[in-house]
């Protein structure tokens, strides 16, 4: 597997900066994996300053972000000719406020990754999370370092979708809705929570009890009531299906989501589309199994 990796400044200028703890944590499965990283200059520059992945030779290094590095990321999401320059997914572990991080180039790096169903990871959390996923994927023993990122029975899920994901999202519940049933909580905007909830006394669920906690719908603010209790930390996990091709008038309130979940990057694990998800459940099933 080949990934794009990107960090902003914050995130790789000190020795415990965001970039540095997803190594410490998850350098020995990148390893296992031999996972290729295609590393951003500057980003590239502090791994091999800091002493990260020595004599790793997936590491590749591209050009500084104002050289075209990320906008050479953005078409390897796409897909080239060249087999070699095609990417499964992108790590960019964004500062929310940083400007570049709202750089056109940064906003179609995760637009991108969204329509061809591929990761696109913002936060250390879902960089972490991801790694132990492929590496269950890959037939590894469970990591006891990621145990804190299945105990499911304690978090707080966040399912949300735009009008054009809905009948995904509700297929996506519908199959894993035992798996979902697990999470200590679960909160939707107001549509969404509507319909899992019919979902869920379809499926038995005690008729005086909702499955999903509402909140407004996404325009009424929604988005910004969830993106609180993110930043209290009281969410663990953000499913968040989004329709990449159409333009919503509180456009700025899912902005406002992605953000708090940027913002305590070490708290919340995002997934932005069905196919990932997807993958998750199942290596969700299969640690389960082996641990």
């Amino acid at each position: 597997m080949r990934m794009g990796l990107a960090a902003n400044q914050r995130h790789h200028g000190h020795e415990d900066a965001a970039l540095f703890r997803w190594l410490r944590a998850c350098e020995p499965g990148i390893r296992e994996l031999e996972l290729g990283l295609h590393a951003v200059g500057r980003t590239c520059d502090a791994i091999v300053r800091a002493g990260w992945l020595n004599n790793y030779p997936a590491l590749r290094r591209y050009p500084y972000g104002r050289d075209g590095g990320l906008m050479k990321l953005v078409a390897e999401v796409v897909g080239l000719q060249e087999s070699e320059r095609a990417l499964d997914g992108a790590i960019y572990l964004i500062d929310p406020v940083d400007p570049s991080s709202i750089f056109p180039e940064a906003i179609a790096l995760k637009r991108q990754c969204v329509i061809h169903q591929k990761p696109f990871i913002s936060t250390v959390a879902s960089a972490r999370d991801w790694v132990e996923i492929e590496r269950i994927h890959a037939g590894f023993a469970p990591d006891p370092g990621a145990n804190e990122l299945h105990a499911l029975e304690t978090h707080t899920l966040a399912l949300i979708a735009h009008d054009a994901m809905k009948p995904q999202m509700l297929a996506f519940a519908a199959e894993h809705f035992d798996l979902l049933s697990r999470f200590a909580a679960r909160v939707a905007t107001g549509t969404t929570g509507q319909r899992l909830n019919e979902l869920a006394w379809s499926r038995g669920w005690p008729q005086d009890k909702p499955w999903v906690q509402r909140y407004q719908s996404g325009p009424m603010g929604g988005d910004a009531q969830i993106a609180d209790l993110v930043l209290e930390r009281r969410c663990q996990r953000a499913i968040f299906f989004e329709d990449p091709h159409v333009a919503r008038q509180h456009e700025a309130d899912i902005q406002l989501l992605e953000r708090a979940v940027t913002t305590v990057t070490d708290a919340t694990v995002c997934m932005t589309s069905p196919k990932v998800a997807a993958r998750w459940a199942e290596a969700v099933a299969l640690r389960k199994a082996a641990v």
